[in-house]
């Protein structure tokens, strides 16, 4: 009998997970007007440390619509920018990252433009991306996913991370390059990018209301079959 040793159990853990979270919380499918420009998107991350997203759209939006073009946001000055960014969670921190971040860019091409990473595979690319001041894995698999590339990259942000880790799906004390490449080869092959996106999203949701880092309530929790956490909570 010939044993099938390229299949991983945690690929139908995440198919499980992924379903059994559908039922409880519905679809989460990002729009496609909701796919924003790579540069907008790597902007939003790169400002958007602790904050909610929501905070994070407002002020890419409020950036863009004051100074007029990325190039210019590139040239603005530190206390401007951050007076612009207030309602981040770290300002001044933010102010400095985006100004390194996008003047690296424009040294480089000329102008702030993702546009060659077009020419890259996703690994390489995200590579690149994580070259930038500022920038990490939680980032690069964002701009590589959320934006118009819509390439098959799972964004891992901590509380997604989080469910991940107490399921046992990656190491206890991964971090979130390290999770990423526990979970990448083990995806469902059948997942599309889309999928990928709205796994991320119902992680998020699982992790905001029932596996909060303090009193999860396993009970409550669709996966707590899958789940080594629960089986000892």
């Amino acid at each position: 009998m010939q044993l099938d040793l390229g299949t991983d159990p945690r690929t139908e853990i995440l198919r499980r997970m992924h379903e059994r979270l559908i039922r409880s919380f519905g679809r989460v499918i990002r729009p496609n007007d909701k796919r924003r420009d790579p540069i907008w998107t790597l902007v939003q991350g790169v400002i958007g440390a602790r904050a909610k997203t929501a905070v994070s759209n407002e002020n890419s939006d409020r950036l863009l619509a004051e100074y007029g073009s990325w190039e210019a946001v590139a040239e603005a000055d530190v206390g401007a920018l951050t007076r612009t960014l207030q309602t981040a969670t770290f300002p001044a921190m933010a102010a400095e990252r985006l100004k390194a971040c996008l003047q690296e860019i424009v040294r480089q091409y000329g102008r702030a433009t993702l546009a060659h990473l077009d020419n890259l595979d996703t690994a390489d690319a995200m590579a690149w991306l994580e070259s930038l001041p500022g920038v990490a894995r939680k980032i690069s698999t964002g701009v590589m996913n959320t934006s118009h590339f819509n390439r098959k990259a799972l964004v891992l942000d901590s509380g997604h991370r989080r469910v991940v880790q107490r399921m046992g799906l990656v190491p206890p004390k991964a971090d979130t390059a390290r999770a990423y490449d526990a979970l990448m080869p083990v995806l469902p092959s059948e997942w599309t990018a889309e999928d990928v996106d709205e796994h991320h999203l119902l992680g998020k949701r699982l992790a905001q209301t029932i596996c909060r880092p303090k009193r999860a309530d396993c009970a409550s929790c669709p996966v707590r079959n899958d789940c080594e956490f629960a089986g000892h909570a």
